[in-house]
C-alpha cells in the first residue's frame, strides 16, 4: 500500500518555539535557542517524527533582511539540529505579506500562516501523513494552519518557553504547554501521539 510509506511529522514554528523571538531574527548572534528545544526535538526524532520547520518570514518581504540572510541562518540552524541528533527533514518559509511588503512580495498567498500552504507543500515533498502529524506553535495562526491542513494534534506553546499560553488563545489547540520541552516530556501528549501513530 502506498500509504504505508508516509511518515508522520512534527511541524515546528520557528520564532517563539525554537528560538527566542527577538523580532525579525536573521543573524546568528541574535538567534537564541529556547532552553530544552534541541533535546526535545531529538526525542521526537527518535520516536519516528520527521521534523519540519514552518515559519512566516515577512521580514524578507518588508526588506529588513534578504533571502540570502535567511538561508545563511537556516543552514547554521540545520547544522545545530543535526549535531543535537535532531536532523530536520525540511524547513519551509513564507516571505510574503498581504500589505506590509515590497511589491514583489506583497500578496495574499496560500503559504503564510494561518494558510496551510507550507504544511501541504511539506507533505507533498517529504511523503508525510498529515492525518498522523502534530504541530507545535505559539500563535493562533499556527494552530489555524494545522486545522486547515488536517493535522489532528495541535499543541499551543508559550512564546519563548516562558509561561503557559493564555487559556483563551487558539481554542482549536488540542493541548497547551509552556514550552516544547515540557510538551515532549508530557505523558498525556505522548499517549495522544502514540494513539494516533497507526491511525
Amino acid at each position: 500500500m502506498p500509504g504505508q510509506a508516509l511518515r508522520r511529522a512534527a511541524f515546528l514554528d520557528r520564532d517563539g518555539v525554537i528560538n527566542v523571538d527577538h523580532g525579525y531574527v536573521f543573524r546568528r548572534e541574535d538567534f537564541q535557542f529556547v532552553p530544552g528545544t534541541l533535546a526535545a526535538c531529538a526525542q521526537l526524532h527518535r520516536r519516528g517524527f520527521a521534523l519540519v520547520v514552518i515559519t512566516n518570514q515577512s521580514g524578507i518581504g518588508r526588506g529588513l533582511y534578504g533571502e540570502d540572510d535567511y538561508h545563511g541562518l537556516t543552514d547554521w540552524m540545520r547544522a545545530e539540529f543535526a549535531a543535537a541528533g535532531a536532523p530536520l527533514a525540511g524547513v519551509y518559509h513564507c516571505p510574503h505579506h498581504p500589505q506590509a511588503a515590497r511589491p514583489e512580495y506583497q500578496r495574499a498567498c496560500d503559504c503564510r500562516k494561518p494558510a496551510p500552504g507550507m504544511l501541504l507543500a511539506a507533505a507533498r515533498d517529504l511523503s508525510l501523513d498529515l492525518a498522523r502529524s502534530v504541530l507545535f506553535g505559539d500563535k493562533a495562526s499556527d494552530i489555524e494552519a494545522a486545522v486547515a491542513a488536517g493535522a489532528p494534534q495541535r499543541v499551543l506553546l508559550g512564546t519563548d518557553g516562558r509561561a503557559a499560553p493564555p487559556a483563551d488563545l487558539a481554542p482549536q489547540a488540542t493541548a497547551r504547554f509552556p514550552s516544547l520541552a515540557e510538551a515532549v516530556r508530557s505523558e498525556s501528549l505522548r499517549a495522544a501521539l502514540d494513539e494516533n501513530a497507526h491511525a
